[in-house]
């Protein structure tokens, strides 16, 4: 049997929650779900956590939608590198600009220099390494297809579905909204579980869970403990932030029950 799964939703840069839920989760296989970078000021030492952990196979890394930006330009100029073709190098330049103004002005900013001819080859790494959707059993293993048995559902905003807006239903998984479902489901999977919108709170619609609570500003980072069996059990981690923050946010759907751990420093409940 493998080591019990643990859902971590949108990082944001904030290496300190990661490292709390290391620190509080001893012994659990991390599923990250995307948007480890961008907006919060460490995204690079997340990158370097996440590596290592995923060499050290403590890790599953899926791709959130600021990863999938983040590749656009790059995958036109790797292209441009071959073709030499100056409308890859124009859709390259563009792909760039859009991550930059998504988010990607962080990462530049943290290294003090970030440009396609210059990419950071452990970044690069990172995002070869992702994945889009994985499916948890009962005896905690991680399938990268729909299993016979009853399992969990782990990707970045929704269920792969097909939809008009989305080229495949790989993209779909990482742009969709909740006020967009409820999605169906593969038979056997019982729950979803997915980040991308952040919440008040965790919140559950239909059988799909939302747990982004917009941890790189709030502080706060909801963690799942991925079962098939019943509502996975959701841990809210508060560290260093602005709570308030979250007022923002949306509400929908139905609350879910949530464990707290409060963490040195974190701003009172």
């Amino acid at each position: 049997m493998s080591a019990p799964a643990l859902v971590v939703p949108d990082l944001h840069g904030r290496p300190d929650l990661l490292r709390a839920v290391l620190d509080h989760f001893p012994g659990t296989h991390l599923v990250v779900l995307g948007d480890a970078i961008d907006r919060g000021a460490r995204s690079m030492t997340v990158v370097d956590m996440l590596l290592e952990l995923h060499a050290a196979g403590r890790a599953t890394l899926l791709m959130g939608n600021h990863e999938r930006m983040a590749l656009e330009g790059l995958r036109w100029y790797r292209r441009y590198q071959g073709t030499h073709d100056m409308g890859d190098y124009r859709r390259a330049m563009e792909g760039y600009q859009w991550w930059m103004r998504a988010g990607g002005d962080t990462v530049r900013s943290e290294l003090g220099r970030l440009t396609l001819e210059a990419f950071p080859e452990r970044l690069e790494t990172y995002l070869g390494l992702l994945k889009n959707t994985v499916y948890i059993t009962g005896d905690h293993v991680i399938h990268g297809a729909p299993p016979a048995t009853p399992s969990l559902l782990v990707s970045h905003a929704a269920p792969p579905v097909s939809h008009p807006e989305h080229r495949t239903p790989e993209d779909a998984a990482l742009w969709l909204r909740p006020y967009e479902g409820p999605f169906p489901l593969p038979p056997g999977v019982t729950f979803s579980v997915h980040g991308h919108t952040p919440v008040q709170t965790p919140a559950r619609v239909g059988n799909h869970l939302y747990i982004d609570m917009g941890a790189y500003e709030t502080g706060r980072l909801a963690v799942a403990q991925a079962t098939p069996h019943g509502l996975p059990q959701l841990t809210v981690i508060c560290g260093r932030g602005e709570p308030g923050r979250a007022r923002k946010y949306p509400r929908f759907g139905e609350p879910v029950p949530v464990q707290v751990i409060d963490l040195p420093g974190a701003p009172p409940r």
